[in-house]
Formats: structure tokens, C-alpha cells, sequence
């Protein structure tokens, strides 16, 4: 197998036969991205699906500490949003935080086709997973892609294949978000052709967060999405009444799409991620410091220590720290989770005749709304020009249903439509994080 420009020669592969098309159409993949594509199989037990892994690394990372893995849910539309996955800069920003790779993959499932098949680990899909890390170790330079620890965030049939692989997994995974899904503990005769997992022990440790709206049963209780809430539900019952470090956070904004999410989500990884990843690659991960917790109602309201929680904590659920539990008691109310810092500046702004090219990261904590462009002192341009997420706050780079950006990438590129002729401008560039905090300008051109 080899590799050409950053991409593994199984990236260029030929689809299988009826595939459509649209799977093809991907930003490109060139260091310090990378992708690999595999073949559907017909072998036992195999994934029977074509699926890519995309993955993003941090050019200035040395060794990889972890692995966040953004995994899209069921039907074609979701599944063809993976493919846009890890070019997406606020998780970036949390990759980054932490030298940690980002990895989006993208199951080829035709609409109506079992997700089963791929969103149950055990029909392929986690050997697959792990598959790839090793082959995009290789490709990259990174052979410790292979053994580094996950953290795993899911939407839909993609909380049910990352709490499968909690459930399989637990040594490997850092902390996991199940945004409107999660796997079975226990058989569902309404559900009968899905498989339970086993519980074990070293799962109770792993720090999980169930996340639903409040439109998938809780106060709407009938429709496609109903019983969401019903399985999340027995899920945390399940795992909370034996210890289990799990809580909820209703989105009260929502029904199955993503809404705001990502706001106290990547917060969520980020704390998890701080206090669970080891100071050396390979050795294990940290136990969460138990002192800290706090616990919260599942249906939201206050949280408090652990040591003064009124109720049964066995009913209650987990939050690691103070901090996380301040956030959830933002975002179960509205979802406006705070962020009282400004976001980095632009950098390597370009200036090439009328227009102007730049760089920029996301805010870590509130991402990237967009940009203000002055000229001589006067604000002349804002990016984009009209913000649109139907599904939650307005963003640069734009969000579909299952969280990820929309093709063509959004690009960084301003062209001044009236420039004075000979004129010699100067052109500053803030970023705007997702709260309205405005970052230090970046320059270009002098008088």
C-alpha cells in the first residue's frame, strides 16, 4: 500500500459498484490531513459498507496523546457529513489543546440500509477503526495513532457505536459524549434485531454524557424520535446504579439535530481530556479525582458537590468538577454556555493585488463566528456576510444536521471591491468567536 501527497493509495480506490457519487466529493486531503479509504467486504463479520477515515493532526505535535473521534449518525445525509468531519476548526482548536489528532470517518450506508451494520462495532466497524489508525500512523509519520487513547463523541447511531466501543473499549477511551443515542444493556424486545452489550466493571470509569433535546421525549413524547429518551433512560439507570461516572444534559432548545451541543460538548472532552490523558505516551490513563464531583438532576435545574447533593445519588447524574457543572446548569437552561475570553487573532495575512488570504484557529471554548474587516479605520466587510445555522448559534465554516461543515469549506479570502485607484490601504482583520468577542486585529498593507 502506498502514499502519494499525504493519501493512502486506498484512498483512491474505486467505489463499489452503485455507490453514489457524492461519497467522492471531499476537501482534499494533504499533510497535515490524511485519508484512507476501504473497500466493502463479504467476509463474515466484516464491515459490509465502504467507509473513510479522514484524519487531522497538528503539525506542530511531535507524539499524538489521543485520538478525538467525530462519528456521524444513520442515513446517507449523515453519513456523507463525516466527510467534511476533521476540517472542522473548533474541534481543531480542542485537538490542538490537548496534541491530539482528529478523526472523522464516513460509512458509505445507501439510505435505507441497515446502520446496524456499521454503528454496532462488532459487524466491522471497530476493527476497521482500529485499522485505520494503524495504516494513517504509517502515512503519517505517527505510528502511536495505533495505541493512543479516544475520546469519542456520537450523534445518533454514532453515541450508539461510541458507547458500543466504551462498552468494548474501556482501557482506550479518555471520555465519551452520546448525543441522541446510545448502545443496549440489556435485549429490547421492541428492538429486537439489535445485540446488548455487556457491562463490565472498567467501563463505570469511563466519563460519559448522555445528551438528547428535549423534543425526543421528554416534553414532546411522540413522533420518529420519541423513544430517545425512554433508552437513554434505562442506558444511564443501568450504568449510574452500579457507579458509573455518566451524566445527562437535556438540550431544552432541540429535538434530533445537533442545536448548540458543541458548546458544553467539546468543554466536556476538554476537561476530561485534561484530567484523564497520562503526562507519556503509553502509559495508562488517570482516574478522575473523585473529591470533585458534582451531581445534577437528569432533567436539569442545579447541580452541587457530591457531599451536599440532596437526593439519591443513584438517581443523580455525574459531572467531574465544578467548572463542568456551572457550564451544565448554563446549558440546560438555554444553552447559552459562556465564554468570558476573546478568541485568537488572524495570522499570516496574505495581500496579493485586492485581495486579502489569512489563517486563522477557533476560540477553543465558543469557536469561530466569522470575521470584521476594516479598511483605514471603517469597518467595509463582515464574513460571512449573512450568518446562517438553522440548527444553532451562526458559524464561519456553516454546521449540517450532525455537526460538521458544509462543502465548499468556508475560505478565508476578501476581495476589496473599491480599492482607490493607487491607493495604499491599511487592512485589519478581527475574528469573532460565537459569543461576539472580538479578537486582536491582524494587519496588512501600510500608508
Amino acid at each position: 500500500m502506498g502514499i502519494v501527497g499525504g493519501l493512502l493509495a486506498l484512498a483512491s480506490a474505486p467505489f463499489a459498484a452503485g455507490q453514489p457519487a457524492p461519497y467522492d466529493q471531499f476537501p482534499p486531503a494533504e499533510p497535515p490531513v490524511y485519508r484512507v479509504r476501504y473497500e466493502p467486504s463479504d467476509q463474515p463479520g466484516a464491515l459490509i459498507f465502504g467507509v473513510n477515515y479522514t484524519i487531522w493532526i497538528p503539525p506542530e505535535v511531535r507524539t499524538v496523546r489521543g485520538v478525538i473521534v467525530h462519528q456521524h449518525g444513520c442515513g446517507e445525509g449523515s453519513c456523507k457529513s463525516g466527510l467534511t468531519g476533521a476540517y472542522d476548526l473548533h474541534w481543531r482548536a480542542l485537538a490542538r489543546r490537548h496534541a491530539c489528532a482528529l478523526l472523522a470517518p464516513a460509512y458509505e450506508q445507501p439510505e435505507g440500509a441497515d446502520c446496524q451494520k456499521w454503528c454496532d462495532p462488532r459487524n466491522g466497524s471497530d476493527a476497521a477503526f482500529q485499522k485505520s489508525l494503524d495504516d494513517l500512523g504509517r502515512a503519517s509519520g505517527h505510528p502511536e495513532l495505533a495505541n493512543a487513547p479516544w475520546a469519542l463523541w456520537g450523534h445518533s447511531g454514532g453515541g450508539h457505536w461510541a458507547g458500543g466501543m466504551v462498552l468494548l473499549h474501556p482501557e482506550r477511551v479518555a471520555a465519551a459524549w452520546l448525543r441522541s443515542g446510545v448502545p443496549l444493556l440489556e435485549s429490547d424486545p421492541a428492538r429486537p434485531t439489535i445485540r446488548a452489550h455487556e457491562l463490565t466493571d472498567a467501563a463505570l470509569r469511563v466519563p460519559i454524557l448522555c445528551n438528547l433535546g428535549t423534543q425526543e421525549g421528554v416534553t414532546v413524547t411522540d413522533g420518529r424520535f420519541a423513544g430517545v429518551w425512554d433508552a437513554n433512560k434505562r442506558f444511564f439507570k443501568a450504568m449510574r446504579s452500579r457507579g458509573a461516572t455518566i451524566g445527562v444534559a437535556v438540550d431544552p432548545l432541540t429535538s434530533h439535530e445537533c442545536g448548540n451541543q458543541r458548546y458544553l460538548a467539546i468543554a466536556w472532552l476538554d476537561a476530561c481530556l485534561a484530567l484523564r490523558l497520562p503526562t507519556n505516551a503509553g502509559e495508562p490513563l488517570r482516574a478522575i479525582p473523585a473529591d470533585d464531583a458534582w451531581l445534577a438532576p437528569i432533567t436539569g435545574g442545579d447541580a452541587a458537590p457530591a457531599a451536599r447533593f440532596a437526593g439519591n445519588p443513584s438517581d443523580a447524574g455525574w459531572l467531574p468538577n465544578e467548572v463542568m457543572a456551572k457550564a451544565w446548569m448554563t446549558y440546560v437552561r438555554d444553552t447559552s454556555v459562556s465564554d468570558p475570553t476573546p478568541p485568537p487573532a488572524p495570522r499570516n495575512v496574505r495581500k496579493q493585488g485586492d485581495e486579502l488570504t489569512w489563517d486563522a484557529d477557533a476560540d477553543p471554548e465558543s469557536g469561530l463566528g466569522g470575521f470584521v474587516i476594516e479598511r483605514d479605520g471603517q469597518i467595509v466587510a463582515r464574513l460571512p456576510d449573512k450568518a446562517n445555522h438553522p440548527f444553532g448559534r451562526p458559524v464561519f465554516q456553516n454546521l449540517q444536521y450532525s455537526d460538521t461543515p458544509t462543502q465548499p469549506l468556508a475560505a478565508m479570502r476578501w476581495t476589496d471591491p473599491k480599492p482607490e485607484p493607487g491607493g495604499k490601504h491599511v487592512y485589519r482583520i478581527f475574528a469573532m468567536n460565537t459569543v461576539g468577542a472580538r479578537s486582536e486585529p491582524a494587519v496588512a498593507g501600510r500608508p
